[in-house]
C-alpha cells in the first residue's frame, strides 16, 4: 500500500485494495498501516473513507444518526444504486423502519428460546464429535465441525425442512461478497444468484416452515400485528443470510486458534467453562466479519478531517479489534483476556441480534471436544477461503489426541 498525505488536507490517502486477494489472504499488514496512518484514511481506489482505530470504529457503529445503514452496509450506495435483493430490515435499515423487526427478532432469539435449545444442542455436539472421532483422529475441521454443526442445528431451529440446506453456504458467501466491489469473487457467485435467492425466498414462506421454530415465531409476530406480513419473510431471510456463514467461520476461527495455541487448549480442557470467553476472544482475534460500510448523513468531523455528507465510510472491525490503543498485546490469542467490548458483532442498535445463538453453538462444540480431546494440533497447512467481507478458512487439517 502507498500512503501519502493529501496536499490540501491532513487526510492520509492510500491506494490499497482491501478486497484484493493479497489483502484477503493476510489483512494484518494493511490494518496496521491504516491504524498508524491516522483516525481516518481516504482509499483512493474506491473513493471511500476508512476507519481502522477502535475509537473511531466504535463511535461510528453507535452513531446511526450520522453513519446510516439504510444506504447499504456494502460499497454500493442505495441512494443511487439498486440493490441486488430487497434490503435487510435489520442490517440495512435505520429507525424507525428498523425498530419493529429488531424487537421481534430479539424476542424470538431471546433467553427462553436459548434455554430450550441448550440441552438439545449440547447432545447434538456430543453426537457430532463421536461421529467425527469414529472416522479417525486426523481430519479437516472446516467441513467436519465448523460447517457440519451449524448446518445440523441452526436450520432445525429456524424450522427449515431437510432438503436443500447445502444452498445456505453458497448463498451466504455471495451475500457477503456482494458487500464489496464487483470483483472476481462476486462474479464467481453470480451464475447461481437467481437459483439460490429463489430457494432461500421459498424457505421464508410460512408454509415452508415447521410450526415450532424461529421462523414460525416470526410469522406469529406478524399475526399479532408486531410486524407486517410483508416484513415477516424478510426477517426470516435475515436469519438465513447472517445466521450460518458467520457462525461457520467463527467456529473455524476458534478451532484454528486452538490448533495453533496448544497452551490455550490445555486451559480450556482444564476449565471448560472458558468456552464462552474463548468464543469472544476468537471473534476479537480473528474477526470473521472484517468490514462493514456506513454512509454519512451530514458533514462529520473525524479527528482533524471532515468527511462530507453522503460519503461511504469503510469500518475495519478487524483492525479495531487488534488496536493496541484499546487492547494489551492485541495479536495474542489469550483466554485470560476480557474480550468484551470487541466490535466483531458490531455495536449499538445494529449489533448482531443472533450473537447469543452463535455463542451457544460454539459453547456446545467446544465443550463436547474438550471432554474427549486432550490435544489439538495442525496436521498440515490450513488454506484460506477468500470473501470480500468475511475472514474464512477453506481447510484446517487437524490431528487430535483423544483422552
Amino acid at each position: 500500500m502507498t500512503l501519502a498525505p493529501s496536499p490540501a488536507t491532513d487526510l492520509p490517502i492510500s491506494d490499497a485494495d482491501p478486497f484484493g486477494h493479497e489483502v484477503l489472504e493476510d489483512p494484518l499488514p494493511l490494518h496496521r498501516q491504516l491504524r498508524e496512518a491516522g483516525p481516518v484514511v481516504y482509499l483512493s481506489r474506491y473513493d471511500v473513507h476508512a476507519l481502522g482505530r477502535y475509537e473511531q470504529v466504535h463511535a461510528a457503529l453507535v452513531d446511526w444518526q450520522q453513519f446510516q445503514s439504510a444506504a447499504g452496509v456494502g460499497l454500493s450506495n442505495f441512494r443511487t444504486e439498486e440493490p441486488w435483493r430487497p434490503p435487510s430490515l435489520l442490517l440495512e435499515a435505520d429507525p424507525p423502519r428498523h425498530d419493529a423487526p429488531r424487537r421481534v427478532l430479539t424476542t424470538v432469539l431471546g433467553p427462553r428460546a436459548l434455554r430450550r435449545l441448550r440441552d438439545r444442542w449440547a447432545a447434538d455436539a456430543e453426537q457430532l464429535v463421536d461421529e467425527v472421532l469414529a472416522t479417525g483422529t486426523e481430519f479437516d475441521a472446516v467441513p467436519a465441525l465448523a460447517q457440519a454443526f451449524p448446518l445440523r442445528v441452526f436450520p432445525d431451529a429456524v424450522g427449515l425442512g431437510p432438503d436443500g440446506r447445502e444452498n445456505l453456504l453458497p448463498y451466504g458467501d455471495h451475500a457477503f461478497n456482494a458487500f464489496g466491489p464487483a470483483n472476481d469473487l462476486v462474479a464467481k457467485g453470480a451464475p447461481r444468484v437467481a437459483e439460490l435467492s429463489g430457494w432461500v425466498g421459498e424457505q421464508c414462506a410460512r408454509a415452508a416452515l415447521r410450526d415450532d421454530g424461529f421462523g414460525a415465531a416470526i410469522w406469529a409476530a406478524a399475526d399479532r400485528g408486531e410486524i407486517t406480513p410483508q416484513q415477516a419473510p424478510l426477517v426470516v431471510r435475515s436469519l438465513l443470510t447472517a445466521g450460518v456463514d458467520t457462525t461457520v467461520h467463527a467456529l473455524a476461527a476458534i478451532l484454528h486458534a486452538f490448533a495453533t495455541h496448544p497452551d490455550q487448549w490445555a486451559r480450556l480442557v482444564a476449565d471448560p467453562s472458558l468456552a464462552r470467553v474463548a468464543f469472544d476472544e476468537a471473534i476479537r482475534w480473528e474477526s470473521p466479519v472484517q468490514t462493514f460500510f456506513r454512509t454519512t448523513t451530514a458533514d462529520v468531523r473525524i479527528g482533524d478531517v471532515v468527511v462530507p455528507e453522503g460519503r461511504k465510510v469503510l469500518m475495519f472491525l478487524a483492525a479495531a479489534n487488534r488496536d493496541p490503543r484499546r487492547w494489551t498485546d492485541p495479536d495474542a490469542f489469550d483466554l485470560s483476556r476480557d474480550p468484551s467490548g470487541h466490535v466483531g458483532f458490531g455495536m449499538g442498535l445494529h449489533q448482531c441480534v443472533g450473537q447469543h445463538v452463535a455463542r451457544l453453538e460454539a459453547e456446545a462444540v467446544l465443550t463436547a471436544l474438550s471432554r474427549r480431546v486432550q490435544a489439538l494440533a495442525l496436521a498440515g497447512p490450513p488454506r484460506r477461503h477468500h470473501n470480500n467481507t468475511l475472514r474464512a478458512w477453506h481447510s484446517i487439517p487437524v490431528r487430535l489426541t483423544v483422552r
